[in-house]
């Protein structure tokens, strides 16, 4: 069904519509004048007729008058059936209902939900340039749900030459489309809607008025296709750059394709690579339709279909054989009409299930899912065990040197004991030696020094394995996001590090002393009056003082002199345990102050990150699915 000739327009006035093309604009016979004439005054006519209804406030029919109205072009009727059909335009306004909105089933709208949380909580951590797609296909979601859910908008798209125009008027029952051998003969695309209320569907394609037209009127056709928006579209590999941009918009907007491929440009690798391939994930809202078999003699059309299926399938394409979902592969020839009837019917089917729409979008989330694979999932564990935070504070209380802190505390109360209980001559004889020592010079200043640069270097190691580690196995936007927290962390670390052992450290003054301390100091000056007291009587005896007896008094010096070491010894080892305690007790001090420190400024913002790729990826898991992750 390719051509109709002038009777049959004139017998079908009322139902159909006309393209108007080259040859109607330039045909120069004064029969053809006529009827153009008639044409233009059957169209202002019925606008004029539309405009008078807007002004009365009847604004609630204005949608459904364009939706009709947009179709109508040049029509070979008289200015008396114009004025009908004006009438007819004006019922139709009345009694047409806005269509109710497109409704997501329970399986999209939580993957919607989900992929419009992923986007925005990657906003800081990815580029536009990687969310362009996922925010691409929301904003359309969105812009579709609003729309009508009563109407399928099927493209018909193909190479030069393969037949698509007149498959598309083959369909619509009337030469909408232009057709030729002119190359390209489609420039622009057009819409035809086989019911009302499709209006916002077709302007959010951005076809305009002029290029929407209505099917040829038929009753049986039109129940069969109610609800269907066919668009014919300019061919993909046209040498018109602006033909290819219309083909790329448009397919990324409709909810179905039909793709017409002829015997001898189906295999061609444009089409397969740019489109077919890409849009693989879309099977179950695709058409292949191998047009021009009467071209083919004998068994070559099962033999061409055959061929075409093994592409589809190299092509990813799952084919819906054997009742499952997939992409629907035909043969037919729109010159001849054989298997147009076929393709209706099956195309009927489709539009009264009226899921196209909620499967594209769903083909498409699963296609952003697939795209962002890269920056979110990943197959090893991530995240900072608690084995590396340890090994973090560990290094941390290395760089602030809690250890030597600690064993610095230790022996300074053993110290502070040694003096407390040790014999007044040794205290003496101590005091001597830290008076007589000479001084040190500049030796002290260049180790205080060196060991700070090397402390801020075992804070930089530290901070360096930490963001290793946790960064390992991640994607490499939050891997970089990762590392950039912790470099931000360790800015001024080591000086932090420097005021808490300052504060933490040893406590100022004295450490402080056990209650055997009074003790040991009275009975160590008891042992000290014991040598006094002796030496004192020895003396006395000697000078003829007192008189002699060298027994007691040498008793009293022996056990004076014996006693006090006795006792300092014994003191000694009983301040072991505590001056431990005292010293360990400094150096969890240190260690918790590194590591509460190195927590606050580094763990936690490193935990942070970890803990928003957590989130992200189980987004990402309910926008790709279980199928979906576990299939990569």
């Amino acid at each position: 069904m390719t051509a109709v000739t002038d009777q049959d327009h004139t017998e079908h006035a009322d139902h159909a519509g006309e393209t108007v093309t080259e040859k109607d604009q330039h045909d120069t016979d004064a029969s053809g004048e006529s009827r153009a004439q008639q044409r233009a005054d059957a169209e202002n006519a019925a606008h004029a007729r539309v405009q008078s209804d807007d002004t009365s406030g009847r604004t609630d029919s204005t949608e459904a008058a364009d939706n009709w109205d947009d179709g109508l072009i040049a029509r070979r009727v008289t200015e008396d059936a114009a004025a009908e059909q004006a009438v007819s335009l004006e019922t139709r306004s009345h009694s047409a209902q806005p269509p109710a909105p497109l409704a997501f089933d329970g399986v999209l709208r939580p993957r919607l939900d989900a992929l419009r949380e992923l986007v925005g909580l990657s906003r800081t951590r990815l580029d536009n340039r990687t969310l362009a797609e996922a925010g691409r296909v929301l904003d359309e979601a969105s812009a579709r749900r609003r729309l009508s859910g009563h109407h399928t908008v099927v493209a018909i798209a193909g190479a030069t030459g393969s037949g698509k125009s007149q498959l598309f008027n083959a369909l619509a029952g009337v030469p909408i489309s232009e057709t030729g051998v002119r190359r390209p003969t489609t420039a622009a695309p057009i819409a035809c809607s086989w019911s009302d209320g499709a209006a916002s569907l077709i302007e959010r394609l951005g076809i305009p008025p002029r290029l929407r037209r209505r099917p040829l009127q038929n009753g049986d056709l039109d129940a069969q296709l109610s609800g269907l928006v066919l668009v014919d579209l300019p061919d993909h590999d046209s040498a018109a750059v602006q033909h290819r941009e219309h083909v790329d918009r448009i397919l990324a907007l409709v909810d179905a394709v039909i793709w017409v491929v002829d015997p001898e440009k189906y295999a061609d690798a444009m089409l397969h690579e740019r489109y077919l391939r890409p849009m693989a994930g879309h099977a179950e809202v695709m058409f292949v339709v191998l047009n021009q078999t009467d071209r083919l003699p004998g068994e070559a059309t099962e033999q061409v279909l055959d061929d075409l299926r093994r592409l589809l399938d190299e092509d990813g394409i799952a084919l819906g054989e054997y009742g499952e979902p997939g992409a629907t592969v035909l043969s037919l020839s729109a010159l001849t009409g054989d298997g147009v009837p076929e393709l209706r019917e099956l195309l009927g089917q489709f539009v009264t299930e009226r899921g196209a729409p909620a499967r594209r979008i769903f083909a498409d989330v699963h296609a952003v899912a697939v795209g962002l694979w890269p920056v979110y999932a990943t197959r090893r564990r991530t995240g900072l065990s608690e084995e590396a935070r340890d090994e973090f504070a560990a290094r941390l209380a290395d760089a602030v040197g809690a250890t030597a802190a600690g064993e610095a505390a230790e022996r300074a109360w053993a110290r502070n004991a040694n003096r407390a209980c040790g014999t007044p001559w040794l205290r003496l004889w101590r005091w001597y030696q830290d008076r007589t020592e000479p001084a040190t010079g500049r030796l002290p200043l260049r180790a205080q020094a060196d060991e700070e640069a090397t402390a801020r270097q075992r804070v930089e190691h530290a901070v360096r394995t930490l963001a290793d580690r946790a960064s390992s196995g991640l994607p490499a936007p939050w891997a970089q996001a990762v590392r950039e927290a912790a470099v931000r962390g360790s800015q001024g670390l080591p000086e932090a590090l420097d005021e808490l052992a300052a504060r933490a450290g040893l406590p100022p003054g004295r450490p402080p002393r056990p209650g055997w301390w009074p003790a040991a100091v009275l009975a160590q000056a008891a042992m000290t009056l014991l040598q006094v007291v002796g030496g004192l009587w020895l003396l006395g005896q000697i000078i003829g003082f007192m008189a002699p007896n060298l027994g007691v008094p040498v008793l009293l010096m022996v056990a004076g002199i014996v006693g006090g070491p006795l006792i300092e010894w014994s003191c000694r080892m009983a301040a072991r345990g505590p001056a431990r305690r005292y010293g360990t007790e400094a150096e969890r001090r240190l260690r918790e102050a590194a590591a509460g420190c190195g927590r606050a400024r580094v763990l936690d913002p490193v935990a942070a990150e970890l803990l928003r790729y957590r989130e992200v990826r189980e987004q990402y898991g309910k926008v790709a699915g279980v199928g979906a992750t576990a299939g990569r």
